[in-house]
Formats: C-alpha cells, sequence, structure tokens
C-alpha cells in the first residue's frame, strides 16, 4: 500500500512508500522541476533516510509532469541571499545530494521526460539505471551563463561516455538528444514515452524482489570502478563555482536568461 511522506511537500518534492520501493518526485512543474536550497537539502535527507530504511529495496526518482528537473531555481536566488545561504551552502547541499544518491546502498532508477539540465544532469546520471523517453535531453547549460557544470555532472558524464563529449557538452552548452545519450552510454535505455513507466516499473519490480545484501555489493563495485573520480571533482566543481557565482559574468548571464535576451559577457 503507498504511503505518501507529507511533510516533504512543502520541499517540493514528494516521497512515497509503494511496497518495497520508495518513489521521489519532484513537484515543481511549474518551474520545469528547477529545484532551490530547501529542496535539494531536503531531497538529500530524504535519499539520506532511505538509505537506512531495510523497507526500501529500490528508488525511483523523477519529476512530475514534462520535465526531469532543469537545474538550479535561480529565481529563488535572491530570497535564498537574504536569508544568508551563501553559494558555499548551495553548493554542498547540491553535493550532498549526488553522493546521497551514488552511496545510496540501495539501487536508484531516474525516469526522465524532457529536460535534465544543470545539475539536473548530475542527479540523473547519479541514479544506477537511467530510462529515458524519446524527446528527453541532456543540458549542461552552464557555460551560457557564466558557470561552470556542478553536481558531479562533468565526471559522470566523462566516466561513461568520455572525455571528448564531455568537453563538447559543457564547453558548447548544447542538448544532447536522449538518443544520442544511450548510443554515448550515458543512458540505459531509451522508449517511446507511452512505454517509459512500463519500462521504469518492470526494472522497479525485479529489483525490489532482489537480495538487497547483493545489490549493495555490486553498486558498490560497479560505483568504485567507474566513478573513483566523483570526490575530486566535485571538491573541484565547489571552488570553482563557488567563485563564478560570485562573478559579473554571472549576474549578467543569469540576468539574460531570466529577461530572455542573450548575454553580454566582459572581454
Amino acid at each position: 500500500m503507498s504511503q505518501p511522506d507529507s511533510a516533504t511537500a512543502p520541499a517540493g518534492f514528494s516521497a512515497v512508500h509503494d511496497g518495497k520501493v520508495l518513489r521521489v518526485t519532484i513537484t515543481k512543474p511549474k518551474r520545469k522541476n528547477a529545484i532551490d536550497y530547501d529542496t535539494m537539502v531536503a531531497l538529500g535527507d530524504t535519499f539520506l533516510a532511505a538509505a537506512e530504511d531495510r523497507s526500501v529495496r529500490v528508488i525511483v526518482l523523477t519529476g512530475e509532469g514534462g520535465d526531469f528537473c532543469t537545474g538550479a531555481d535561480l529565481s529563488a536566488s535572491a530570497a535564498e541571499a537574504q536569508r544568508g545561504i551563501t553559494s558555499d551552502m548551495v553548493m554542498d547541499a547540491a553535493n550532498r545530494l549526488v553522493k546521497a544518491i551514488v552511496d545510496a546502498p540501495i539501487p536508484v532508477i531516474a525516469r526522465v521526460k524532457g529536460a535534465a539540465a544543470g545539475v539536473g544532469v548530475g542527479i540523473a546520471l547519479a541514479a544506477d539505471l537511467v530510462y529515458a523517453a524519446e524527446d528527453s535531453y541532456l543540458l549542461l547549460a552552464f557555460i551560457n551563463i557564466g558557470l561552470m557544470p556542478d553536481g558531479g555532472a562533468a565526471a559522470m558524464v566523462a566516466a561513461a561516455a568520455g572525455r571528448p563529449l564531455a568537453a563538447e557538452m559543457a564547453l558548447l552548452g548544447e542538448r544532447l538528444s536522449a538518443p544520442a545519450a544511450k548510443a554515448a552510454g550515458l543512458f540505459t535505455a531509451v522508449v517511446p514515452e507511452d512505454e517509459l513507466d512500463a519500462k521504469v516499473e518492470a526494472a522497479a519490480a525485479k529489483i525490489a524482489a532482489g537480495p538487497r545484501r547483493a545489490l549493495e555489493l555490486t553498486k558498490k563495485a560497479l560505483n568504485a570502478a567507474t566513478l573513483s573520480a566523483l570526490d575530486t571533482a566535485l571538491a573541484a566543481e565547489k571552488a570553482g563555482q563557488s567563485e563564478l557565482l560570485q562573478s559579473p559574468d554571472f549576474f549578467e548571464g543569469a540576468t539574460a536568461m531570466l529577461t530572455k535576451r542573450k548575454p553580454v559577457f566582459a572581454d
């Protein structure tokens, strides 16, 4: 029987226990599921709590509506600053969330529709299995607003697809389509949108019936083999992004994005 955790609702997501499956859904469709500081902290708390819950065997992570997650909600930045939330705090919250997904002792399935952009790329690729609709895409658009990739995205793209594609995504800031992401090894499978739920549910049901300790040790070994550089990347991202978030280029890029014009960066 599904049991919603109503305490998570004000933070912009829901967490519902459905037997051995924990269903985590970002619930900000009007913002294309862009997430603010409070949501990142609360999501991290949820994944850390699930890691200690022996009744949970698998987590399904998705976004409500047409998009998975379009990154940090820049419209919340001013209010966060007034509350004393610093750039370092935002980066720590993002890194903590990504690490909580990667380090969870149970498999995490990302169900991706529409955009996975910004830190949403890191969140999606931190999952163990990523199932995506045919019209979905990945987008590291940080460079377009004077920032650098964060959430471990560059490291995780490079780990799966290699440095050339990671550099192309990070330096050009252009969309990578779901079929291209699948061909590069970033997505587990890409299916028509009307088949996405069935694909996710079949994988979740199989894992939920599996041996928890074997799943945990398998995931741990795979991460050790493929994501050994993640901690170093997260530290470098925090240092670089914390600087860039205070820069005139970011102010110009963010203002241009919010006012729907082309940014003009300093020489």
